[in-house]
């Protein structure tokens, strides 16, 4: 079956890979930018969706400045918060139906194993109290929305994006002789986009809906995800341990933030790679691009 889908936030290293994975797949797409629509703006917002008039709608748009938004939550809210609300009503006009992406900072990292779509949530943040608005707009309005939890997202499009991610950071890091202090005491589930957006085209094609988490299956602090960045790149720098008490951050973030996928490979959809795999992946799709460039 072919869709008309609209995608919010195409630019971004998530929304590339959507925008990608939706063509191959025979869907006609409406991509819209940062600089095309202002998602806060919610009649632009209609008369964009009215006219294109989508089967889905999907929103890889965020507001994802987690300490920024500590100084300036109404900016974070707005976009995270009211926008999906935006969508949520037109799209119940529509009849289309929403995919919205969400976050793995919708907890609070007390637990000891892999967060499930039925663990309670409790947000630490300004950021991650409009992460959850945007969720609860989507299923206030909404009768079947598909609402993804994600987390640590990275794709090739990030060596063109302005926040880039952090493989493209500690590579950047890795330049320079200063040694490079990454907490060990932080715990999450970096997931690679190509294959985020080919397991939600699934969830769409399958006409699924309700709440889902696609991490990347692997549990690993953020210094042993940049100790296996420099491994499987072949770089050597100095690399230390830190830890939230050392490095401090205006925001609070949950210390453990994994995300278990068991409910999307309930459902038949191939298990996400492994963080190894993807890692390579990445690094290939990144020299190539070099050298095209």
């Amino acid at each position: 079956m072919s869709y008309r889908v609209a995608i919010f936030g195409s630019a971004g290293q998530l929304g590339a890979e959507l925008s990608n994975e939706f063509t191959v797949r025979g869907c006609k797409l409406l991509r819209l930018t940062r600089q095309e629509v202002d998602i806060t703006d919610g009649a632009k917002v209609e008369k964009l969706l009215t006219c294109f008039s989508p089967d889905v709608v999907i929103n890889s748009a965020a507001y994802n400045m987690v300490d920024v938004a500590e100084q300036e939550p109404l900016a974070a809210y707005e976009v995270n918060g009211l926008a999906v609300r935006h969508m949520a009503a037109s799209c119940r006009q529509l009849d289309a139906r929403l995919v919205h992406f969400s976050t793995d900072y919708v907890f609070d990292g007390a637990s000891a194993r892999p967060y499930t779509e039925s663990d309670p949530t409790h947000p630490l943040g300004a950021y991650a109290v409009s992460k959850l608005a945007g969720e609860l707009y989507a299923q206030a309005y909404l009768d079947n929305p598909l609402i993804i939890r994600t987390s640590g997202v990275f794709g090739p499009a990030g060596l063109n994006t302005a926040r880039g991610n952090f493989i493209e950071l500690m590579l950047r890091l890795a330049a320079s002789p200063n040694p490079i202090r990454v907490v060990e005491d932080h715990v999450a589930s970096p997931t690679y986009a190509p294959a985020l957006a080919a397991r939600t085209a699934d969830l769409v094609f399958g006409k699924h809906s309700g709440l889902f988490h696609i991490g990347g299956g692997t549990p690993i602090s953020w210094y042993d995800y940049a100790r296996k960045i420099f491994d499987l790149a072949g770089r050597k720098p100095a690399l230390r341990a830190t830890n939230e008490r050392e490095y401090r951050t205006s925001a609070r973030r949950p210390k453990y933030s994994a995300l278990s996928n068991a409910k999307m490979e309930s459902l038949g959809i191939q298990p996400m790679p492994s963080l190894d795999g993807a890692i390579r992946e990445y690094l290939a799709a990144r020299e190539k691009l070099a050298v095209s460039a």
